[in-house]
């Protein structure tokens, strides 16, 4: 059972800074995911793969991992750079 720690990253929608400091730990899947015959939609028996687990800090996302015998990767929060930009380099 592997799982991957990172970051939330702000939603698209929201222009606040809301729960960008939680860290969460997901499970990768174990098994491909196939489709369906008689409806068409996509779906495994994997159930681990919808656990989502959120801590406040990296190292207790880690700790957690490590308790439970968990082969975690964690990823690393890319680097958050400001665009000053002006409203007249629209138009020229």
């Amino acid at each position: 059972m592997t799982a991957r720690i990172y970051q939330r990253p702000k939603n698209a929608m929201q222009s606040g800074k809301a729960r960008t400091d939680e860290w969460v730990l997901e499970f990768e899947q174990s098994e491909a995911r196939r489709a369906d015959p008689l409806m068409g939609w996509t779906g495994s028996s994997d159930t681990q793969a919808q656990v989502q687990l959120n801590f406040p800090t990296k190292d207790e996302a880690r700790a957690y991992a490590e308790k439970y015998g968990i082969a975690a990767r964690v990823y690393a929060t890319p680097p958050k750079g400001l665009k000053l930009q002006a409203y007249a380099d629209n138009f020229r």
